[in-house]
């Protein structure tokens, strides 16, 4: 019976010191996401999007800090290092095309958390895809 009680203590212990390192990890990769994103611009650029902004940085690091060897996205799921790795790539530029995606978006977004995993995981695969098609229809004239 003193075994048990000992063990649970040690089990307690390691639990509050295994939450101290993933709230330092998290800070890590919070410090991270912000200077990849050049979040201090954001801040300057996009002074009214800062809550946005900062849901998107807690979405990046949750993602990043997920131990799932699978994550979904938009109904698919990848590799978690894919996922990781391309949620680590992203910059200014991406968050900002996201930004620009969720302004222009009119359609009913039943769950945004989804939306937002699934527009960010793209952003690196069509963004400049994007702008490019945007270009091409208010310039028809510059099309090669």
């Amino acid at each position: 019976m003193n075994d048990n009680k000992s063990n649970h203590i040690i089990s307690v212990d390691e639990k509050r010191f295994d939450s101290d390192n993933r709230s330092e990890d998290y800070q890590a990769y919070e410090n991270l996401v912000k200077e990849t994103i050049d979040y201090e611009s954001l801040e300057v650029t996009h002074h009214d999007d800062m809550r946005q902004v900062d849901e998107i940085v807690n979405l990046i690091v949750e993602t990043v800090m997920c131990k799932n060897d699978k994550i979904l996205i938009a109904s698919n799921w990848y590799p978690a290092s894919l996922v990781k790795k391309k949620f680590l790539m992203l910059t200014y530029s991406h968050i900002e095309y996201v930004l620009h995606c969720m302004r222009g978006n009119t359609t009913k977004v039943k769950n945004i958390k989804k939306y937002l995993l699934a527009a960010l995981f793209n952003a690196t695969s069509t963004m400049n895809g994007y702008y490019q098609a945007e270009v091409n229809h208010d310039m028809p004239g510059l099309v090669r």
